[in-house]
């Protein structure tokens, strides 16, 4: 696996330092701890409702005879993902009604976890056939609640870890975990949809959230309530005070703490994946539109996309110590929009599976590669008592200008397709959105420049207690 953070409270690494890694291997033979299995379970549902929202959510749509604009317009509901720091504060401060017997993460990780799962059964009910307001409606809720589990998660996974070699396994079993379910969501329900169609397999995959909520109900809270409120303060956040507090403090002790590099750091994790963002909801309909049927689709994925992500998480944690952290970065900006020019060539060439799955296998190489590093890099970040606010935060800033603009994804292939064959126009249109991938690049350059080695990178976060 890529590079990891440290936990909170030790130095930040300067940017070209090696780091203690932990590959799949590791994570495997560590299972028999808790806390491991648990990471990787919880993992797992976190990334089960991503892509029924998104991808997946487009191949059903398109399937359904959904023109490519509405599909474009339906991706929106991802954009939940990333204005989660709106409500992240109430996370970091209040315990959920109920369930807040289970621990202030434990709570809120419980209640977002039941919403998605009978979400994706209530999108299981309605269906294309029950309207594409309905569904889009229930999309939202999954979305929302995806999102409300995504900011709690992240804070338990961070404020679990021990020590540095502990932040390293449950980031890379909940990483793993994570694929698993992207794989899931991406591959394995394209046999179920073709066996049961897609309203059974989105019940299907609705009820295994049921595996991320047992794992919650095992897992340890990582820090007493108090302690949270010694870190964060007494005061109320009914007050004008507590309210400044929870909703701005985060973002000023953020700012205070990385001084002048912290918009460097935010434009470079804004633009990293921009240009998966803005074609992924027309990757489901190109399939669709190529004659790709969905067991072709699902095998592909399950064998040379599995393979690629593997060998991309190896490939990027060896990198990592290697070369360091920031070139680890630069170099998964690189090779990221790699993935969009092959499929260019797919629309060039017309069906091929030599094509297919070389187009597959240079995606998910990428996606292994960089993922597990960019989320270990934001999490080395925040502070203790917000960190689900700030990490909101930072994830939100990742994806929410690439999701603002993939919404306009359909429109553009329809305009791109006036005077010329609907393959030219998907063509042109991922060739584009490569493009949009050169300002990361030189973003990421400009950081590693700024944070030479033998120079601290950064400020150390506040320690914990």
């Amino acid at each position: 696996m890529t590079d990891q953070a440290p936990p909170n409270g030790s130095n930040t690494p300067v940017a070209d330092a090696p780091r203690k890694t932990a590959g799949a291997g590791d994570v495997l033979r560590a299972l028999g701890r808790g806390r491991v299995l648990i990471a990787l379970l919880i993992g797992f549902g976190s990334g089960l409702p991503f892509l029924l929202t998104g991808a997946t959510l487009s191949l059903w749509l398109r399937e359904g005879g959904a023109e490519l604009a509405a599909i474009g317009f339906i991706s929106w509901v991802g954009l939940a993902y990333s204005m989660k720091f709106l409500w992240a504060p109430v996370i970091d401060r209040f315990d959920v009604p109920f369930l807040g017997r289970f621990g202030r993460r434990r709570g809120w990780m419980l209640l977002s976890q039941i919403v998605v799962g009978l979400s994706l059964i209530a999108m299981a009910v309605v269906g294309p056939e029950g309207g594409l307001t309905a569904l889009g409606i229930a999309a939202l809720v999954t979305a929302f609640a995806s999102a409300t589990q995504d900011i709690v998660v992240d804070a338990w996974r961070i404020e679990s870890a021990d020590g540095d070699e502990d932040q390293a396994l449950l980031t890379s079993a909940f990483q793993l975990g994570y694929r698993f379910a992207i794989l899931a969501g991406n591959a394995l329900i394209l046999f179920f949809a073709a066996w049961l169609g897609w309203n059974g397999a989105y019940a299907v995959w609705g009820a295994a959230m049921s595996i991320a909520i047992v794992a919650t109900l095992f897992a340890k809270e990582p820090v007493d309530r108090r302690t949270l409120a010694e870190v964060t303060g007494q005061v109320s956040l009914l007050s004008p005070r507590g309210l400044f507090d929870a909703i701005v403090g985060p973002f000023l002790a953020f700012l205070k703490t990385h001084r002048s590099a912290a918009l460097l750091m935010l434009a470079a994790i804004s633009l990293y994946r921009l240009p998966d963002f803005v074609m992924g909801p027309m990757v489901g309909p190109f399939y669709t539109d190529l004659g790709l049927d969905k067991p072709t689709i699902g095998a592909m994925r399950l064998s040379v996309g599995l393979i690629a992500a593997l060998l991309g998480i190896a490939a990027g944690g060896l990198f990592a110590v290697r070369f360091g952290f920031g070139k680890t970065l630069l170099l998964g900006a690189l090779i990221g929009p790699l993935s969009n020019l092959g499929y260019t060539v797919m629309a060039v060439v017309g069906l091929s599976t030599p094509v297919f799955g070389g187009v597959l296998f240079v995606e998910n190489f990428s996606e292994g590669f960089a993922g597990a590093a960019l989320v270990a890099y934001m999490a080395s970040l925040t502070s203790l008592g917000y960190t689900a606010t700030q990490y909101a935060l930072l994830s939100s800033f990742y994806a929410l200008l690439g999701k603002f603009l993939k919404g306009f994804s359909g429109v553009a292939v329809e305009t791109l397709e006036q005077g010329r064959p609907l393959m030219q126009a998907y063509g042109l249109f991922f060739a584009g959105t490569a493009c949009v991938g050169i300002p990361a690049v030189v973003l990421c350059w400009l950081l590693l420049r700024r944070h030479k080695p033998g120079v601290e990178a950064l400020s150390p976060p506040p320690s914990r207690p």
